[in-house]
């Protein structure tokens, strides 16, 4: 019986570890998680107590001295997002911008290691900025390291995942050009079907499930795990229950009375998730998008589900901190949809 390969991977700002659990449900193995938070760290090791995780700020790290310690030689994956602000409109480097540095750190590491492939994930204006300029600078910059570079904005529910978020992909490869994944889903997961088997109020962790799963998706968000994490809902005061409870399911403030429209002073305030369609992006805990019908913001739980993570993947620390580990999270059956393609690219090189 063949034993195909298991690919090697590094994740550079990890974060929690969504990037990470969608190549491992694709069969990578992760060596080591780099991030400059401490709170995200312990999230990922709960969730892959295997694996190192180091906690260093990339802009200033002495990427020879990591790729030494860990034995990154031979890795065959880079994954990860770091932040490309540090770039003028007019496409140039702004060399003593902290956020550039990030970026190079992220160059150095695919210099330093040579992986077969990396994966650089960002958000979807990088390509068009400064009329393309900052992603074609980009693509410069692995160039000149050897790798044919491909990007493309990927939207998550083509993916399964119950949420529209999109999100810019470069891949780079030293052998074959990359084609970026198809989407696997016809009929896209809607809100509703990814959380209406999650109860209205707060339970404790490791409560038991109360409930049938009510669509496909929830049985896959509960594979591995017969209990509730995370699920603590937020308790609002008087005047903001009775404002949302004025907003339809899907519905925004321009259903409120023109009175109430502007008593917030952004445009996606008293937003209500839309129960029959995925999700719009979640954020990091802004309080500003609500469920579809209980009066209350999400819990982190509920946008777990909406970001594809499963029912076992635990998150710690404040619930404040857990909400921004959850928004800033790569959603997992996006990155795995990803991590097939990258996996095909890289059997056919060693004729697996």
């Amino acid at each position: 019986m063949e034993i195909s390969k298991q690919y090697t991977f590094i994740d550079l700002f990890s974060g929690a570890g969504g990037m990470s659990y969608g190549f491992e449900m694709a069969g990578f193995k992760p060596l080591l998680a780099i991030d400059n938070w401490q709170d995200a760290l312990d999230t990922y090791k709960r969730n892959n107590p295997g694996v190192d995780t180091l906690c260093e700020d990339l802009s200033t790290a002495d990427v020879g001295r990591i790729v030494d310690k860990y034995n990154l030689k031979n890795v065959d994956l880079i994954v990860g997002g770091p932040p490309c602000q540090g770039f003028s409109v007019a496409g140039k480097r702004i060399v003593d911008d902290v956020r550039n540095k990030l970026y190079k750190s992220f160059v150095s590491f695919v210099k330093e290691c040579k992986p077969k492939v990396f994966v650089m994930e960002n958000v979807p204006n990088i390509l068009s900025i400064g009329k393309g300029q900052i992603r074609d600078s980009i693509i410069s910059d692995f160039s000149e390291l050897g790798y044919d570079v491909e990007c493309r904005i990927l939207t998550a529910s083509d993916f399964g995942v119950p949420q529209n978020r999109r999100r810019a992909i470069f891949v780079g490869t030293l052998q074959r050009r990359f084609s970026f994944p198809s989407p696997t889903v016809i009929d896209k997961v809607t809100t509703s079907q990814a959380i209406s088997d999650l109860p209205e109020n707060t339970v404790a962790d490791g409560t038991r499930y109360k409930s049938n799963a009510d669509s496909n998706y929830q049985k896959w968000a509960r594979c591995g795990s017969d209990a509730i994490y995370n699920q603590e809902a937020t308790t609002h005061n008087e005047r903001t229950v009775h404002i949302i409870s004025l907003v339809p399911d899907g519905g925004n403030y321009k259903d409120l009375p023109e009175e109430l429209q502007n008593t917030r002073k952004v445009h996606i305030a008293w937003t209500r998730l839309n129960s029959g369609k995925p999700s719009i992006t979640i954020d990091t805990g802004h309080r500003h998008h609500f469920h579809y019908c209980y009066n209350r913001i999400p819990t982190v739980r509920e946008c777990a589900r909406i970001q594809s993570f499963p029912d076992k993947y635990v998150f710690l620390k404040s619930r404040t901190s857990q909400y921004k580990q959850v928004g800033n999270a790569v959603p997992p059956l996006m990155a795995k949809a990803i991590a097939e393609k990258v996996k095909e690219s890289l059997n056919i090189e060693y004729d697996v």
